[in-house]
């Protein structure tokens, strides 16, 4: 059948011997490399029983699944721990440094002269009893002395009531340190008197505490420096000065330990763990490397150049590009990125844990994706793959398409209702609040929350928020899930028929895997062979 002949160009045969000889050659090449390609995109059982491989890949995916995953749990409870501290004494500090702390960070500030004085004095006298004030391990580092910072213009002379003002905008920065059980005041160190040139007051100073909850599990504690700092913030100069503490964390090993009553755990075998994650990546991404080396290596498109000078179709031609190697390779990377960064956190060379959570949830995340592939084999749960990519180009021109309009809704509420509405304040709270009103969420708060300040614009809102969640509910999602599901039915109808030309082409060998003809061809190279360049 020449339809689903590589080289539909190639002149039938004469009488003579010499081009019949070519012609049955032509006829063994096209064979030899239509059973090549079949065994290419066979299973791995089909592989089995073609040429007696062992599927070596599968077998090792399933291993590095079980073993990625167990390291994930293993890191995620002991970085549960480190979190759970961390946050704690966050909320310890503000509770201990913060004059009436009503827990939300949100309102608290301060609006006069002398409530400033007042928070800052209780900072330092909260500083200086610390020890005597904490019913935890925290104290204060006595090599780093708490640095009280005040930022203010150089010069300024302001008048609302006369609607004049001259401002020279330079900052200086005026600092000075308070040791513990000094008892110093803010007004008998501070040269330049609260004023409205003050732009901000920065307090900061180092704790130092042991986590000592990782004894109960057999692993040695951490020590921990706290870098706290409390600014005053004034940049609006709007009467209300906003107080915020935030809290940096640097993780060091402890550097005598004695612990007594039990024995604690030995990082080497966790560490040597860990390097065995490392090899199974190692070689799970030379395998997939070779496979991928080898589908590039078997495309027909030398053997059509060469004898007839057709071209192959790309898509055919990036079938021989298996996306799920890609996946796998890429997972391979992360978690062998991830690992090391896991090793070096246990030795205390590194303390950042939210890169190397990234590189390690990424990766088990691809892994277990992975999974899909082999439950694609089955003809039963293969067609989730085969809809994700038949309408994977659609839904991406969709979502362009779709994007555009969202994003016009999205500077249209910034503009109009950022003013009048919190959730508009900011152009990302806009996106955060338009997508939760797409799936259908908190839509009676949102319609709620717009201030009546201005009819006109309460009137706009109204408009605004019926036209978008009438255009993308009711439109827009229906359109998404009509394109999914026409992409499903039609999958589903030519399940099992053969629709590239690729596909036809390998449909024409009818060899079977345990026929025995495909252990022949692995014996003339595992490459391109010679069925294909003689």
């Amino acid at each position: 059948d020449r339809r689903f002949d590589p080289c539909p160009n190639m002149e039938e045969p004469s009488d003579s011997p010499h081009h019949e000889h070519q012609f049955v050659e032509y006829l063994e090449d096209v064979e030899c490399l239509r059973r090549k390609i079949k065994f290419y995109f066979m299973n791995p059982c089909e592989k089995y029983h073609a040429r007696g491989r062992k599927p070596w890949k599968l077998m090792l995916q399933i291993i590095k699944i079980a073993i990625i995953t167990i390291q994930l749990v293993s890191f995620g409870l002991s970085n549960q721990m480190v979190v759970l501290f961390t946050e704690e004494n966050l909320s310890t500090f503000k509770n201990l440094f913060l004059k009436d702390y009503d827990g939300d960070m949100d309102s608290y500030a301060v609006y006069r002269q002398a409530d400033v004085y007042d928070h800052i004095d209780y900072i330092l006298v909260q500083y200086g009893d610390l020890h005597s004030l904490t019913v935890g391990n925290q104290e204060y580092d006595k090599n780093y002395p708490m640095s009280v910072c005040q930022e203010f213009y150089k010069n300024s002379t302001i008048s609302p009531g006369n609607e004049t003002f001259d401002i020279d905008i330079h900052v200086i920065n005026d600092c000075f340190n308070v040791y513990p059980m000094e008892h110093l005041t803010f007004a008998s160190v501070n040269a330049s008197a609260l004023s409205s040139r003050m732009l901000s007051v920065k307090i900061t100073f180092v704790l130092k505490a042991i986590n000592l909850q990782t004894v109960r599990y057999r692993e040695m504690p951490d020590c921990y420096d706290f870098t706290i700092i409390i600014t005053f913030d004034n940049q609006v100069h709007s009467g209300r000065i906003k107080v915020d503490l935030e809290s940096d964390v640097e993780i060091n090993e402890c550097r005598d330990l004695k612990v007594t009553g039990a024995s604690a755990r030995n990082i080497h075998p966790t560490v040597l763990f860990d390097c065995l994650v490392i090899i199974t990546c190692i070689a799970s991404f030379a395998l997939c490397t070779r496979s991928v080396i080898n589908g590039i290596q078997l495309q027909f498109v030398n053997y059509c150049k060469k004898h007839c000078g057709c071209q192959v179709p790309w898509s055919d031609r990036l079938e021989f590009l298996n996306g799920w190697y890609i996946l796998i390779m890429v997972t391979d990377i992360l978690n062998i990125i991830g690992s090391i960064l896991k090793i070096e956190i246990q030795t205390k060379v590194l303390t950042n844990y939210d890169v190397c959570s990234i590189f390690l949830g990424t990766g088990t995340m691809f892994v277990w994706i992975g999974i899909i592939r082999y439950m694609g084999y089955f003809r039963k749960y293969n067609i989730l793959i085969l809809t994700m990519r038949a309408g994977f180009p659609n839904v991406i021109r969709f979502i362009c398409c779709a994007g555009i309009i969202y994003m016009s809704y999205c500077f249209c509420g910034w503009i109009v209702l950022g003013p009048y509405h919190e959730k508009f304040r900011t152009l990302n709270m806009v996106s955060e609040c338009l997508f939760s009103l797409i799936n259908g969420d908190d839509m009676f708060a949102t319609f709620l929350e717009m201030k009546q300040k201005s009819l006109l614009v309460w009137l706009f809102s109204r408009i605004y928020l019926y036209t978008f969640i009438s255009l993308f509910i009711y439109m827009i999602l229906n359109l998404f899930i009509t394109i999914i599901a026409d992409t499903y039915y039609t999958v589903k109808r030519q399940s099992g028929k053969p629709r590239s030309e690729l596909q036809r082409f390998i449909s024409l060998c009818k060899d079977l895997p345990n026929s025995g003809m495909y252990r022949c061809e692995e014996n003339k190279g595992f490459f391109l062979n010679d069925c294909i360049t003689r």
